[in-house]
Parts: C-alpha cells; structure tokens; sequence
C-alpha cells in the first residue's frame, strides 16, 4: 500500500525512491511485523489468559509426557493469530498488494490459518478435545492445494518441471502429476510444522530459519541478472515475495520472544498450520520446492519419525521410538528441553546456509 502512495511522487521528493528498492522494503517489513508483534503481543497473551484460552495437557495421552510438560498447563495457546496478523498487515503495507504471488501466498496463510483456527478453538473454546477431525483438516488443505495446483498448471508462465538441486540444466517434468505434487508439498509443509510444535519456540524458531532462506531465494529468482548468473530460473515478479517472507521473519521473532523457553504463549494449529502451508506455498512459486527439503530439514525429520512410528507399529506392532515426534523422544532419553530446542535450531540454521550454497554449487 505504501508502495503506491509514495512511490508515484519519486519525481518530486527524490527519497520516496528507495520504495521501488525491494530491499528496503523486505527490511521494513520484517521490522514492522517485529514492532507489532512485540507491542501487541502482551496484550494478545493477556486477553488469551482472561478469555482461559490455554493450553491443555492430556495426562492420558503420556504420563510420561505429561510430567514433563505439566508446567505448561493453563499457558495461553493460539498465538499464532498475532502472528499472522502481524505478518499480513506488514505485507499489506510494504508490498505491491495487486502481485498476483503476493495474493496467492496470503490467500493460502489465510485459508490455512482459518482452518487452525477453527480446530483450535473446537479444542480449547467448545473444549472438543480432538478439535476438527483429522479428515476434516486434510480434506481443506486437499482442497487449497488442488485449486492452487490447477492454477500453477495452467498458468502459462509458471512450469510443472522440478529443478534437481546441485544439477543444472536437469529437471524432472510431471505435466498434469504436479497437481499431485503441490496437494503432496502443501499438506506436508502444514502438518509438518504442526507436528514440530511441541516444545517452547522449536516451530517458530525453524520457521524463522526456512522463512530467512526463502527470501533469499525469492529475491534471487526475481532478479533477472543473479537468476542467469547462477543458473537458475528467471520468475518475473516473484521478488516481492521476499516481503512476504522477511514479513514471516519479523513476526516470527517477536513471537520467539514470548514464546521461548520456558513460554508465554503458544501458536496453536492457527498458526502452525497457516506458516507451514505459506512456506510450502513460496517454495512452490519460485519454484524451489526440493531445495524445500534440505532448508526444511528439521520439519522433515519431524514429520517422517511420525509416519515411521505408526507404519511400524502397524505392520509389526513394535515401536521404532519411544515416541513421536522426534523431539518428544529425545525427551524421553533424558535430553532438556531447552537443550533440545537449541540443537534443532543449530541444524536448521546449518541447512539454511547449505541451501544457499546449493545456488553456487551447480
């Protein structure tokens, strides 16, 4: 919005140039999503505690689990709607609102984050201790991603090719199987973050990270000279979508800030569910969706101890964990939380470097 207020006048006050710069921009954003999250967020946290929307930790679900984790009980939950707030009002205001990236990324935060919402407050409004079915919460995320994969597939500007990561000039083409592929990148960038968040700041602090790496990447993939240097796809207009991560960044710190160890507030699924499916969302549309696998690392190993937990003890009845995810069962070996958290962020922040790395070894 500020875009088209004072870039227009450039010509007569010469400083309003620096908004066609999307550096200035991205930085501005993630200091205005930041700003607000931190000023708001004591009042979300206080309104969330007099409205009792906290978190409720099931003893019959792990009484192991549930001794660690009984000081969290009655911590405010479903933060993440000062982060999405944060995030959206910094993009409207920094940048070009009509960009058709710009829509698609926030159109998907907003679609996954109404979704967490309604599942979180079934479980701790209506206090329906399951919230929204699991069929339920996949079906709308099915839903999202096929609408957003038919529109990537015949949008004539964007491929349904995948680029190879390390390799140039190697793709793998999927023709009408890349609906299949963003329905598949979609709902497990979603859930994959919903399942890392379980311990204080771990979600948050591995978004930051993927978020940074991603408005890197969008940055070089909308500038048409560093796109041909290293040998990677040209994505005309696509570099706003560095505000929209830088926006991500911002309001991911200042909810680190209250949310790490030992917590203020949680996100809940309204706003695990909505970073995960933006994030997937960018990496589709600047079309780094396998490089989404190494800067993810962390939500990968997550999500696949899960489905290796229950594919083993369905085929065999024995469990591969003591449980899962993979942060819990380092718990149960005797690992701190804190100590925990900590090591995951230094992994994520390894694969952030070694992803931008992969843009000069080709």
């Amino acid at each position: 919005m500020l875009y088209y207020l004072f870039y227009p006048l450039h010509n007569i006050i010469f400083v309003f140039n620096v908004f066609r710069y999307i550096t200035f921009r991205a930085a501005m954003a993630a200091l205005t999503s930041f700003l607000l999250s931190i000023i708001f967020g004591p009042l979300v946290i206080k309104w969330l505690t007099r409205l009792k929307i906290t978190e409720n930790i099931r003893k019959e679900d792990s009484k192991q689990l549930y001794a660690l984790h009984s000081d969290k009980q009655n911590t405010p939950t479903m933060g993440g709607i000062f982060i999405l707030l944060a995030v959206l009002f910094s993009v409207l205001l920094w940048a070009d609102i009509f960009n058709k990236y710009i829509i698609i990324a926030s159109a998907t935060t907003i679609w996954l984050g109404i979704t967490g919402f309604i599942d979180d407050y079934l479980k701790h409004v209506r206090k329906c201790s399951k919230g929204l079915t699991a069929t339920a919460k996949f079906t709308s995320q099915i839903v999202l991603a096929s609408i957003l994969g038919v529109i990537l597939f015949l949008s004539p500007e964007n491929s349904t090719s995948l680029d190879i990561p390390l390799l140039k000039n190697i793709s793998l083409e999927l023709g009408i199987f890349y609906i299949l592929f963003v329905i598949l990148v979609i709902t497990g960038t979603s859930n994959a973050v919903n399942l890392t968040d379980g311990l204080d700041g771990l979600a948050i602090g591995n978004v930051i990270m993927v978020a940074f790496t991603l408005s890197v990447l969008s940055y070089v993939s909308g500038n048409m000279n560093l796109s041909r240097y290293l040998l990677i796809p040209y994505i005309p207009d696509s570099g706003e979508l560095t505000i929209f991560c830088t926006s991500i960044l911002g309001a991911g710190l200042g909810f680190l800030w209250f949310n790490c160890y030992p917590a203020s507030i949680f996100m809940g699924d309204v706003g695990s569910l909505a970073l995960g499916g933006a994030l997937g969302t960018i990496a589709l549309l600047i079309k780094k969706e396998l490089l989404l696998v190494i800067m993810g690392g962390v939500f990968v190993l997550e999500a696949l101890s899960v489905i290796l937990q229950v594919a083993s003890f369905r085929l065999s009845k024995k469990r591969i964990f003591k449980i899962a995810p993979l942060h819990h069962h380092l718990q149960f070996l005797g690992w701190p939380e804190n100590k925990v958290i900590v090591r995951f962020w230094i992994i994520a922040s390894l694969l952030a470097l070694l992803t931008i790395v992969t843009l000069k070894i080709r």
